[in-house]
């Protein structure tokens, strides 16, 4: 450890005997190489710069010299200063600007450190955008190795971060805009080898998000392709209605960036093409280009191998890579980067793209296991009535053959842009309907993807109600296959062990005499088939429900064992079912859940398990996982579990447990009975984090709620970056210190602050947050109602 002093561990390079007059000239960029940076990117050197031989993605190689041990020394003297947190704010930024004046010229070997790259990474959060950008101007000849690095890429991701977050600042800017002008030549210059390179494809990504000014907290939709596409599809809501979100960035620097990329690019266009990591730079550029439809005219065609530049309408796509690209659109890489070219290309390019790629191809492309999802961007993305009866003519007569081959997704979207144009919609229903009911049950592939279309369906609630008779065929389906797997006259009881064991039920000679397959592996098909029905609506499924809590206690603890079963029995813990009844499941697994944790697949069902379970039913879980806590501990999943449940917390004091446990669920109930919907509240499960969680249909109020938690949480960290303080230990340094404000306070409002801190800190976060919320509104009421009071009397007093 180093001793802490007043303006602790100055630079090596200065006097022992520095002052404020040498602090503050450490703060000072170094400008005087960079003069003419600011300037429109040097094309001559530039195209100098990135040379190659046979390969576009054959990179210079670059040898790594070892750092000096005095360095090594010195930074890790940093480190273990930072992790004592005993610096204050002010001597941490002096202590940041001293060792980026020792990095100088060493940047490459020390952000290629394994180890000392943790470290550049907390020094470049902690210093001031002066020795940000200094350092980025004078590590930019190596900035695209540092990017292109395993280690580098993160010093190179912290860096871009660290300029996006002092750009809150508006007097920076012009600091900023000539480190970022440096930084984008260099990598321009290299760009071919940093998009085909997995560390400096998403250094570049980010980049380009930051001179687009996508603020940290959206860039995740830019940088990756978004989880909830498949709602945004069929609900036909476009990511550059995000427009409105972006900061202030450098318009003119993008341009400039995107230009020398794809001049650099388009000699080795045919490569870049089916390469995964260039393909998400491309997608990345395409979306923050969206909207920019001149740019976009220029460099759509140059993806999609167009030698020739001709912005004519109906010119845009030559005739001769038509071929290619029919054959290009079912390779993985190509056909998500297609994805992105539908969503955010003009109309005009639109249009052609259909006469001259995709039309009658339809099919045959919905059939691909790539090539479907470009089909389901198409139609999703159909903005006239006309175009959408071309692509009806193709598929509407194929839905039966769509079903079959497990297109749920061609059919969900064809469904949606129906509805949206007002095209076919009664036509659509009517075949859908059919394509359902005939011939389901002769293919239990075929029942499986008809299910897939309900849940897809799910995300489009608009559609309830204008094809509400579409989910009337859900409910006959549900009950079809449950007299179908059923003798007549029988029970409930046999619906999902018959289903585990689709295959040897049906080919079982005396149906009336099938038993349970011990030992026998269970059915993939009725596995998902059951999965999928677990997530429908309660109302719909209520004889699975009953079948499923009805099994003895043998084959539940045989179906948790399977891979598949247990699949199962986490789709029905996970469900919105009653909590009575999941509980009742889990109740046959006592004195069996230590046995159970130790499967390969148990810890997952184990984790369910708890989560759907009232305090009682918790406290017997943990118990028997502490009984085999040694041999847990050394499973794969054995660790996840063990701090999931707490299970040291409750050996230690089981009493304590407790108390921690009710209070947690007791938040919960009151938060959501507050803030949350009609639907939430009306859910009186006493698994309340199973319930809650699983609230599928209504993503909005989620988002609400997490607003209405985030808000009450506030952020006291280090710098307040949202999604990039990687040190926790500076924000509880910082509550710390609020919590000592108050001097006159009384001790003991200080420990009761204190108190409330470290429950926010030790995973309470959500139920602080609801506590907070809480005494709020019931203060507020107060107000109300001593105004309401107090204006009454005046009233009175009037008359």
């Amino acid at each position: 450890m180093v001793s802490v002093g007043s303006k602790a561990l100055p630079s090596r390079s200065c006097s022992t005997g520095r002052g404020s007059a040498a602090a503050t000239k450490s703060k000072k960029p170094k400008k005087g190489s960079t003069g003419d940076d600011a300037a429109a990117f040097d094309d001559t050197h530039t195209h100098h710069r990135n040379t190659f031989s046979s390969a576009p993605h054959q990179q210079q190689s670059r040898i790594r010299k070892q750092v000096d041990p005095e360095t090594t020394k010195y930074l890790s003297e940093i480190a273990n200063l930072f992790e004592s947190d005993s610096v204050e704010l002010e001597e941490r930024s002096l202590i940041c600007a001293n060792a980026l004046e020792e990095t100088k010229g060493k940047e490459f070997e020390i952000a290629t450190d394994y180890i000392l790259s943790h470290t550049l990474e907390t020094i470049l959060q902690g210093c001031d955008v002066d020795n940000l950008c200094s350092f980025l101007q004078s590590s930019a000849k190596q900035f695209p190795f540092i990017a292109m690095d395993r280690s580098g890429s993160h010093v190179a991701q912290t860096a871009i971060n660290s300029l996006a977050y002092h750009l809150q600042h508006d007097d920076v800017r012009p600091l900023v805009e000539e480190a970022l002008t440096v930084i984008c030549k260099v990598i321009a210059a290299n760009s071919v080898d940093v998009m085909c390179n997995c560390y400096g494809s998403h250094v570049l990504r980010t980049l380009i998000c930051l001179c687009k000014g996508v603020p940290l907290d959206k860039s995740g939709f830019y940088l990756s392709k978004c989880t909830t596409a498949l709602a945004e599809r069929l609900n036909f809501k476009h990511f550059s209605s995000n427009k409105d979100d972006f900061q202030h960035g450098f318009p003119n620097l993008l341009n400039l960036l995107v230009s020398d990329i794809f001049n650099h690019a388009t000699k080795y266009i045919k490569f870049l093409q089916l390469d995964q990591f260039s393909s998400l730079v491309f997608q990345t550029t395409l979306r923050v280009l969206a909207g920019n439809d001149e740019m976009l005219l220029d460099v759509i065609p140059i993806l999609l191998g167009c030698k020739n530049k001709n912005n004519a309408k109906g010119n845009f796509i030559e005739g001769t890579v038509v071929p290619d690209l029919k054959n290009l659109l079912k390779e993985p890489g190509f056909s998500r980067l297609m994805e992105v070219v539908l969503e955010v290309s003009p109309l005009a390019l639109f249009n052609e793209l259909f006469t001259k790629v995709f039309r009658n191809s339809l099919f045959e492309l919905s059939s691909h296991q790539h090539g479907n999802f470009v089909v389901q961007a198409l139609i999703s993305h159909a903005s006239d009535q006309d175009l959408m009866e071309l692509i009806w003519d193709e598929l509407g007569p194929n839905m039966e053959s769509l079903f079959q081959m497990g297109r749920s997704g061609v059919v969900a979207s064809l469904i949606a842009a129906c509805e949206r144009l007002h095209v076919n919609e009664h036509k659509v229903c009517n075949l859908v309907t059919v394509s359902m009911i005939s011939g389901f049950l002769s293919n239990w592939y075929y029942f499986y993807y008809v299910l897939k279309l309900f849940y897809f369906l799910n995300f489009v609630p608009h559609l309830y109600e204008k094809f509400n008779c579409l989910f009337v065929p859900l409910w006959q389906c549900c009950q079809v296959l449950a007299k179908t797997v059923s003798l007549a006259d029988e029970s409930s009881k046999w619906i999902v062990p018959r289903l585990l064991f689709l295959d040897s039920y049906f080919t079982f000679e005396d149906k009336s005499n099938w038993i349970w397959q011990s030992g026998a592996k269970m059915n993939v098909m009725g596995s998902l088939i059951l999965q999928t029905i677990f997530r429908f609506n309660s109302e719909h499924i209520k004889p699975y429900v009953t079948s499923i809590t009805s099994m003895d206690t043998t084959h539940v603890l045989q179906t948790v064992r399977d891979a598949r079963g247990s699949h199962v029995i986490e789709a029905f813990l996970c469900s919105g079912a009653p909590g009575k009844h999941k509980r009742r499941l889990v109740t046959k697994l006592q004195r069996h859940f230590g046995e159970v944790a130790l499967h390969s697949s148990g810890a997952f069902t184990i984790e369910k398990c708890f989560t759907a379970c009232n305090l009682s039913l918790r406290e017997t879980i943990v118990s028997e996982l502490l009984a085999v806590q040694s041999e847990l501990s050394k499973t794969k999943q054995g660790s996840y579990l063990l701090r999931k449940l707490d299970i040291d917390g409750y050996a230690a004091s089981p009493d304590h447990w407790r108390s921690k446990q009710a209070s947690k669920e007791s938040t919960y109930k009151e938060f959501y009975a507050t803030f949350g919907s009609n639907d939430t509240r009306s859910m009186k499960n006493d698994g309340f984090l199973a319930d809650t969680s699983n609230n599928k249909s209504n993503p909005n109020n989620v988002k609400e709620m997490r607003k209405e938690i985030d808000q009450s949480l506030g952020s006291s960290s280090f710098l307040s970056m949202d999604g990039f303080n990687r040190n926790p230990k500076k924000a509880k340094q910082k509550n710390k210190k609020n919590a000592e404000i108050g001097v006159n306070e009384d001790d003991s409002s200080r420990k009761k602050k204190r108190s409330k801190k470290e429950k926010v800190e030790s995973g309470h976060d959500i139920a602080a947050a609801a506590e907070v919320a809480r005494k709020n509104a019931k203060k507020r009421q107060r107000n109300r109602d001593i105004s309401e009071a107090s204006g009454k009397k005046l009233k009175t007093s009037d008359e």
